[in-house]
């Protein structure tokens, strides 16, 4: 088992301070059999909380040769000062040298994904048998092919959820040892992030045995969908209708700034490193009449 521990250091907080947002710009899908137009607004944010370092990494990768494709990912790293933020550059370093081999024409999106939490994984125990020390990384990521169709994989307790219309659809299941009480019956969805062990992981990228490696897939994605990709430094203070009602009534850059906000509200000083990439599927924009047409 792996225990995610580390020190606290207060420091004071503007809403957007330390918080890293990105818009991207509208990207239209090719037209597809049995699909409908879209485009996406992205946003990503990430901030140290009360840690004295920030071990978390968040990337939102647009694919450098295909129009549409787009791969997010979070990782939260454990292992001391160096070795968890070594741990999560790993995931993202392997991320990036992936995704730009990938070819959604040839290649399968699931596999990809597998890939990249095993060749991160290897990696990641290769550095701690040299260095001696004992790095972890969670890994959660989602690939959103142009023609509509998102592979989601994770290992540890980053999550993905899958909202429609102000509705949650589907989340990830942590790899955790509360999520085995949750599953047992023991306890509560709601008690499981008080318990005094809800640190501690069952499953994650780093640990001597093969990770965990969940994936799922959404067959077609269509406006009115969020995806929301975070670590538990932010889900950890939130329901999912509280999630739910933000990404549905907010521009994912407002959402993202609106939710770190509340995290390092509801944190009180003790709050851990937090990221999260936000995703709305959007309707296209209405076409702009030409100039002849408009006489």
């Amino acid at each position: 088992m792996a225990r995610k521990d580390g020190g606290v250091a207060r420091r004071p907080l503007r809403p957007a301070d330390n918080a890293a947002s990105l818009e991207s710009p509208a990207l239209p899908q090719p037209p597809a059999p049995m699909t409908t137009a879209y485009r996406l607004s992205a946003s990503t944010g990430t901030h140290k909380g009360d840690r004295e370092y920030q071990q978390d990494q968040v990337a939102l990768l647009p694919h450098p040769r295909f129009h549409g494709c787009v791969l997010g990912v979070v990782a939260d790293g454990m292992g001391g000062r160096s070795g968890g933020r070594k741990a999560a550059d790993q995931v993202m370093l392997t991320a990036q040298q992936l995704f730009e081999r990938y070819s959604p024409e040839t290649d399968d999106a699931a596999a990809l994904l597998d890939s990249l939490a095993k060749e991160a994984h290897l990696v990641i125990r290769l550095t701690a048998i040299a260095a001696e020390q004992e790095p972890h990384s969670t890994f959660a990521a989602f690939l959103i092919n142009p023609g509509g169709d998102c592979h989601w994989a994770h290992s540890g307790d980053s999550r993905i959820y899958h909202f429609q219309h102000g509705k949650l659809l589907r989340r990830t299941r942590d790899h955790s040892y509360v999520q085995l009480l949750v599953d047992r019956g023991e306890i509560c969805e709601a008690e499981a992030s008080m318990h005094p062990r809800a640190n501690v992981l069952v499953g994650c990228l780093g640990m001597e045995r093969d990770p965990p490696v969940a994936t799922h897939c959404i067959s077609q994605l269509k406006p009115g969908d969020v995806l929301l990709n975070c670590t538990d430094g932010l889900w950890h203070y939130f329901s999912p209708p509280e999630l739910a009602e933000a990404l549905a009534t907010l521009t994912p850059r407002e959402a993202s700034e609106l939710l770190i906000h509340k995290a390092r509200t509801r944190a009180r000083g003790t709050g851990d490193n937090l990221s999260l990439i936000v995703v709305k599927i959007e309707a296209p924009l209405p076409a702009q009449p030409s100039l002849a047409a408009r006489g």
